[in-house]
């Protein structure tokens, strides 16, 4: 790892002949500098089947979300409270940025199966320029491994939608996958659909939602759903929401949203502590070989958000539980 004022986790990777190079962010330019850091261990998504499905080498990503790009905040691959702060290096082991990483990285280099998957932004290659960590010819590599939107400042220019960076490390021997996501304190998790910038009205940025009327996350959450009713289609979808503040709540022109992208809208109050078992309506479709439902309130932010894997929506009749 580099002892620079911008360090970074630098990892040699190889498909086929060609080597590159992933330069992965430990320390943040802006304050605070310590990154929010999240592994998830035997991670389940229902992206995995278009990331696996990738051929080796640099392949470029569509930002539409059709596609296997990333996105922490519409794709739901996690909730964001799970990030934590760490340090970028602290002596001692298994107590720093750096320390997590190698644990996971030299466990996939033990395993002569195992495949990495990195995304962020690339560059390469170069021709007539070695590479300045690894010195293999042609130059190749890939950074930005690491949420890229909700930018503050000189960074705003870099925010966009489904682009979002991150490791995941699939170990075929026993078909399981980790995936690292990293994200800087200073971005925030409400972004415009279209741009990735900061939501102005929602200033505070940070892994653990904050305080006050202005912010949405999981005032109510989504808790359980019916993707795969019993009967032939057009089939009576459902989705459980719990309100877990101590007001009712107003659920007009709140929305669900699918994995297309797709929203229902809401109506009705919601008592303090009460759940509620609403009907999904057309366009939204809960499918039946994974997906996405997205919660957001009525100024389109997002509330709460889970994801689920086509094993899980494959018996018919059984509610998903979140």
């Amino acid at each position: 790892m580099e002892t620079t004022d911008t360090p970074h986790y630098q990892i040699r990777l190889r498909a086929g002949a060609v080597e590159y190079r992933a330069a992965v962010n430990v320390r943040s330019q802006e304050r605070p500098p310590e990154l929010l850091y999240l592994a998830v261990d035997n991670f389940q998504h229902p992206i995995l089947e278009r990331v696996a499905a990738l051929a080796d080498g640099f392949t470029e990503l569509s930002s539409d979300g059709s596609g296997a790009a990333l996105d922490y905040i519409r794709g739901n691959l996690f909730q964001r409270e799970m990030m934590r702060p760490v340090p970028t290096a602290e002596p001692g082991p298994e107590n720093d940025l750096g320390d997590f990483l190698d644990h996971y990285v030299q466990k996939a280099l033990g395993d002569a199966d195992a495949r990495a998957y990195v995304f962020g932004q690339a560059w390469g290659p170069e021709p007539t320029t070695k590479d300045k960590v690894f010195g293999f010819l042609p130059g190749n590599g890939v950074h930005d491994v690491h949420m890229n939107q909700g930018n503050s400042g000189r960074f705003a220019d870099d925010d966009g939608v489904f682009q979002d960076g991150a490791l995941l490390l699939h170990f075929p021997g026993s078909d399981s996958w980790v995936a690292i996501f990293l994200a800087f304190q200073s971005q925030s998790f409400h972004t415009d659909d279209v741009t990735g910038h900061t939501v102005p009205e929602i200033p505070a940025p940070g892994p653990a939602p904050a305080p006050g009327p202005d912010e949405p996350d999981h005032l109510v959450r989504v808790v359980a759903a019916l993707v795969n009713p019993v009967g032939p289609a057009p089939e009576h979808e459902t989705v459980t929401l719990l309100n877990t503040s101590p007001g009712e709540i107003d659920l007009s022109g709140w929305q669900i949203v699918d994995r297309a992208g797709n929203r229902s809208a809401l109506a009705g109050r919601l008592g303090a502590g009460e759940t509620a078992r609403v009907a999904v309506a057309p366009p939204v479709q809960l499918g039946n070989r994974g997906g996405t439902i997205t919660l957001l309130d009525a100024r389109g932010l997002k509330v709460d958000g889970v994801a689920y894997t086509s094993d899980q929506s494959t018996r018919e009749g059984w509610t998903i539980k979140f």
